[in-house]
């Protein structure tokens, strides 16, 4: 059996293993870590293995589809890149690889404010992809507007506004491989246009978020971008109906992939509950350990409207640039049509919530 192929139970394994052959250890520790003792980022996919899927079987399988919709835009399937940082890391071509990788597999982007390419440059490398941009409210609120202005002028589609970069975690992987970016990383996506070209020194970014952000805040991010609004890094029903109260148009169930508060609900645990409390209101997206189809089709049963894959990503695109990355997210579309079929469904919409289950045992 092939560790690479689409028959392997954990597409990312491989490419994470020819990652690590790449990547110098400090940057591989970067990627790969949590915050504190790492408990929420083993409890993240621990929590997939924990749920088991119910078949349904003598339905007509003929044809299975994988294509959905995400805020009514056409993809692939119920699968998308979660936005991640330093893409320059990874690959000489940063972001524009990964982009160009989505837009051969009809895969949505969320490009981050900490991208190492900028939004405009990340839309001239791939214009058919669909792209959401990842932003945090900074302190400095005329450049927050300025910011989700420029984002909707370089063609994404929405602003997903992270909310839980409250403070600075702790990450005890990196004492030992401390990890400083390489001397004239670009982060063009945290300057205002008239310092774009040279970007910011990313520490000084990161304090610049903003402590004091609240709901009443998100009317303002879309107002000023004009784009739907994805609030991201809820993990509470009530806040996730609070968020739709205020004008969200979608939630993105995250803890970060375990990289804020360590010891925090893994996300699969409180996915159910989040889908339930919004309803049709909004839509409802979820990250966190995804590795597989079939924890795809899980988070589907779960009321999820898809699942990003942050990580995974990261090693695809560094084992093998943009062919590594759109052959990993070929093979995972696939790994979700087999499963799909198997569980009796012709199409994401047809996936239900007694498709899982969880599993017996302590």
């Amino acid at each position: 059996m092939s560790a690479v192929g689409p028959e392997a139970p954990d597409l990312s394994a491989a490419r994470r293993h020819a990652a690590a052959a790449v990547l110098d250890a400090g940057t591989l520790a970067y990627i790969d870590g949590g915050s504190g003792l790492e408990e929420t980022l083993r409890a993240n996919t621990a929590a997939w293995r924990r749920l088991a899927l119910q078949p349904r079987v003598l339905r007509d399988m003929t044809v299975v589809e994988t294509a959905t919709t995400l805020l009514g835009a056409p993809v692939a399937a119920p699968v998308a890149l979660a936005p991640t940082a330093m893409h320059l890391l990874a690959d000489p071509e940063g972001e524009a690889a990964t982009a160009r990788a989505a837009e051969r597999t009809g895969t949505l982007l969320v490009a981050s404010q900490a991208a190492n390419r900028s939004w405009q440059e990340i839309a001239d490398a791939a214009p058919g992809a669909l792209r959401w941009t990842q932003m945090y409210m900074l302190r400095d609120r005329g450049l927050t507007r300025e910011l989700a202005a420029y984002a909707k002028d370089s063609g994404s589609r929405a602003i997903v506004l992270c909310v839980d970069g409250v403070a600075l975690p702790r990450r005890s992987r990196m004492d030992g491989n401390a990890f400083v970016p390489p001397d004239g990383m670009p982060f063009p996506n945290l300057a205002p246009a008239s310092a774009r070209g040279r970007g910011v020194e990313l520490g000084a970014a990161v304090s610049a978020f903003d402590p004091a952000v609240t709901f009443a805040d998100l009317a303002l991010v879309k107002e000023w971008s004009g784009l739907p609004l994805v609030v991201k890094g809820v993990l509470h029903a009530r806040d996730a109906v609070e968020c739709v109260d205020a004008g969200a148009d979608a939630i993105a169930v995250s803890n970060h992939g375990g990289r804020q508060l360590d010891g925090c609900v893994a996300t699969a645990d409180v996915l159910a509950e989040i889908a339930d409390a919004v309803g049709a209101r909004a839509e409802v997206y979820v990250d966190g350990g995804i590795r597989t189809g079939p924890d795809v089709v899980k988070a589907l049963a779960l009321g999820a409207r898809a699942a990003f894959v942050g990580r995974p990503a990261l090693w695809a695109l560094a084992a093998g640039g943009t062919e590594g990355l759109a052959s990993y997210l070929g093979e995972l579309q696939e790994d979700v049509r087999r499963t799909l079929a198997f569980c009796g469904c012709t199409s994401p919409d047809a996936v239900r919530g007694d498709h899982v289950r969880l599993r017996p045992g302590p």
